[in-house]
């Protein structure tokens, strides 16, 4: 195959065969491959998802179109759903693309020309020119990709989406870091390669709500900046060695008060407020090393970051249960 695409799927039911026909339309144009590969990856979906994906493959599209879908056992989150994927393709090329049509396939295949026609780069990623969100979630997404870059061990563009087309090589270096807490905008930056950027807008998506949150969000925003730095940790360092050097200062102007100007220090206000400082502090601290312990602690299990219900690439009678790690 000369791409594949790689389709992360989660109650998609309403786009799979409209995502399958705008990607028939592109396929007469001259950035398309002469051979490509869609695989769907049914993440969990409650909708009838992956009866659509069963649809196109058992229907066909095109012979010069190859089309898979693997179904996980449950929802996994969309970075297992890409590393499903991912495992699987088998084009010397490959892209992540989202099923709604707010990423048109006919970027990827100009993404590939990019690629075909400049050996040196490796990776082609798309940047959203304008988010078409709320200001308030606009703000964050901002703010993140500051505070990542300043404090991250890798830099991420801003505005960077998973929605690229990569190299064979790319691909295998992804493979090789077996880690459960993924993060891919994260792992494209850090495994470094030759990366081009290329705008786009999204489109409206075509049917259906997006599962992303708000609290999903953040969520996903904190474990990038816990997978890609110890910067929470030398905080605490930091905010550890400020509070003693104030509490120095702060034990010598209160003897200087009761022993030299002969003032009766309060001490029960002054009690609860330190208190109530440092306990705060503790509580912060233990909060963020809970979090990377955690982490530690479910790697450690070595449990697969997904499993597979099933994997289908041919008529619908020939099945195959698989498990992926």
């Amino acid at each position: 195959m000369d791409l594949s695409l790689i389709i992360p799927c989660h109650n998609e039911a309403g786009n799979i065969h409209p995502f399958a026909k705008r990607v028939l339309e592109c396929m007469g144009e001259a950035d398309a491959p002469q051979t490509l590969e869609l695989i769907f990856v049914d993440d969990g979906s409650s909708d009838g998802t992956f009866a659509k994906v069963l649809q196109l493959i058992e229907g066909g599209l095109s012979p010069r179109i190859s089309v898979e879908g693997i179904e996980l056992s449950r929802n996994f989150g969309k970075e297992a759903a890409m590393l499903a994927g991912l495992e699987h393709a088998q084009g010397s090329m490959v892209g992540f693309i989202d099923a709604d049509l707010q990423q048109d396939p006919a970027i990827s295949f100009q993404m590939f020309a990019y690629l075909a026609a400049h050996p040196q780069t490796d990776c082609v990623a798309a940047v959203q020119e304008e988010r078409r969100e709320g200001r308030v979630l606009k703000w964050f997404k901002h703010r993140f990709y500051k505070a990542f870059n300043a404090v991250g061990d890798v830099e991420l563009p801003a505005n960077a989406s998973d929605f690229r087309v990569f190299r064979r090589n790319v691909a295998e270096a992804l493979l090789s870091m077996p880690e459960y807490f993924r993060f891919s905008k994260g792992l494209f930056a850090w495994v470094g390669f030759n990366t081009h950027t290329i705008p786009y807008t999204p489109a409206e998506r075509h049917a259906g709500d997006t599962s992303w949150s708000f609290r999903k969000l953040m969520g996903y925003a904190l474990g990038g900046i816990v997978s890609f730095t110890t910067w929470p940790l030398r905080l605490i360092l930091y905010l550890g060695l400020l509070t003693s050097l104030i509490s120095v200062i702060y034990l010598i102007v209160v003897l200087f008060e009761y022993l030299i100007v002969g003032i009766n220090v309060p001490g029960y206000p002054t009690l609860v407020c330190l208190i109530l400082l440092f306990f705060g502090i503790v509580m912060l601290a233990l909060g963020i090393f809970g979090e990377y312990l955690g982490r530690i602690y479910i790697e450690g299990k070595r449990r697969p970051v997904y499993i597979a219900r099933r994997t289908v690439n041919q008529p619908s009678d020939d099945l195959r249960p698989e498990e992926r790690s």
